[in-house]
């Protein structure tokens, strides 16, 4: 059964920082594409920041320079450093894990950013 955790939401205050976490079990973590999404209320859900299985790193625009996406595949673990969080980042944020077709998503944890 393939779980992804996600955990290291919370409410922050704008300026502050937040690191993220997803634990993947049941799939072969270090082979899989990971990715971090984001909803926001009354908005799609969006790619945040993706890390292929060799690590490389791609961001959406609006996160750039401020969010770092990172995996310890010993860990089996997928991370998202958040710094200088603005309002508009206040969103659910999911851990996806895609292969070949296949993907799988967490339940999401939920980041408030006060402004």
């Amino acid at each position: 059964q393939v779980r992804l955790v996600e955990s290291g939401g919370g409410l922050v205050q704008a300026g502050g920082s937040l690191r993220l976490s997803c634990a993947a079990s049941g799939i072969i973590f270090s082979i899989n594409e990971m990715g971090w999404y984001r909803q926001a209320p009354g908005k799609k859900r969006e790619l945040v920041a993706g890390i292929t299985s060799d690590g490389s790193t791609n961001y959406a625009d609006s996160v750039k320079a401020r969010f770092t996406i990172s995996r310890d595949n010993a860990k089996n673990t997928l991370y998202l450093q958040m710094n200088s969080l603005k309002s508009e980042d206040t969103a659910v944020y999911y851990c996806n894990s895609y292969r070949r077709g296949i993907e799988y998503w967490g339940k999401g944890t939920l980041v408030t950013v006060s402004s």
